[in-house]
C-alpha cells in the first residue's frame, strides 16, 4: 500500500462520498452484538502475539496553530523507529486532521525516512479538531489489521466529549491504550484527553510548547510499547522519565 495519504476504503455509499471529499467516514452507532464480534475478531488476530510486528497509529493535530509542533514531530519521529528497532520492528500509520473536514491517514509505513518526506510535503491549515475521527480510524484499523498503540499529539478539544469518550471505550475494550500527548495548558483539553488515556488503559502527558527534548522522550516510550509491548516500557522506564510516566498511569 503507497504511503501517500488517503482515505480508508469502505464498502457503504455513505463512506463513499466522505472518500470523494476527503475525509473519514463517520462511524455508526454500534448494537452489543456488533460489538462484541467486533471484539473478538480483533482478539483473534493477536496483535499482540510473540513475534508480531508491532504497529502504532500516530495522530497529530496538524490545524494552523500546530505548524511549530508538527515541524518538531517530523525532526522526531526518526527517534520512535529507533527505539523499536532495538526491540524488534514497528508500522506506523500517520493520521492528521486540519482544515475544513479534512482528515486523512497514510499506508502502513515501516522506514523513517519515508515517514518524514510525506511529512514534510504536509502543511498546517485552520480548522477545528477532529480527533472523534481519528479515534474511530483507530478503531477500524485494530479490527482489519491490529494496532499495539495510538500516539496522538495535540492541544485543543472542540467536539463532544461524551462521543469522543464512546469510540474511546471501544478501544479500550480492544485492549488499544491511547497515549494522549497535550502541548499547553487548556483545560477543556486536559479534562477530554485525561478521560480517552483512562478509557481505554493509556495515559495522558503535558508537554511545554515547543520542548523537543520532551516530546521525543514521550514518542520513544510509546514506540516501546508498541514493538514490545509492556516488558518493553517497564525496561525503559528504569532511564528515562518519559517512559515512567506512561507506565505509571497505564492500567
Amino acid at each position: 500500500m503507497s504511503g501517500e495519504p488517503t482515505k480508508p476504503r469502505s464498502g457503504d455509499a455513505v463512506s463513499a462520498r466522505a472518500e470523494a471529499d476527503g475525509r473519514l467516514p463517520q462511524a455508526k452507532t454500534s448494537t452489543s452484538d456488533d460489538i462484541a464480534a467486533f471484539v473478538a475478531k480483533a482478539r483473534a488476530m493477536s496483535p499482540h502475539a510473540p513475534g508480531a510486528k508491532g504497529r502504532l497509529i500516530f495522530a497529530l493535530d496538524a490545524t494552523m496553530s500546530r505548524q511549530p509542533t508538527w515541524d518538531m514531530a517530523c525532526a522526531l519521529q526518526a527517534d520512535m523507529f529507533r527505539e523499536a528497532a532495538a526491540l524488534g520492528s514497528l508500522d506506523i500509520r500517520l493520521v492528521y486532521y486540519r482544515g475544513f473536514n479534512e482528515c486523512r491517514a497514510t499506508g502502513w509505513i515501516s522506514d523513517s525516512t519515508k515517514l518524514a518526506s510525506l511529512m514534510s510535503k504536509i502543511d498546517c491549515r485552520g480548522g477545528d479538531t477532529q480527533i472523534g475521527r481519528v479515534l474511530s480510524e483507530a478503531r477500524r484499523e485494530a479490527a482489519s489489521s491490529g494496532v499495539r498503540a495510538v500516539v496522538f499529539v495535540g492541544d485543543a478539544m472542540e467536539e463532544k466529549v461524551d462521543e469522543l469518550c464512546a469510540r474511546a471505550g471501544e478501544l479500550g475494550m480492544l485492549k488499544v491504550p491511547v497515549f494522549m500527548f497535550q502541548e499547553g495548558h487548556d483545560a477543556t483539553a486536559e479534562q477530554a484527553f485525561r478521560e480517552i488515556a483512562r478509557l481505554t488503559g493509556g495515559a495522558w502527558c503535558r508537554f511545554d510548547p515547543g520542548a523537543a527534548a520532551q516530546l521525543r522522550e514521550l514518542l520513544r516510550a510509546a514506540a516501546a510499547y508498541a514493538a514490545g509491548g509492556r516488558e518493553a516500557l517497564l525496561r525503559l522506564a528504569k532511564t528515562t522519565s518519559g517512559a515512567a510516566k506512561l507506565i505509571g498511569q497505564m492500567k
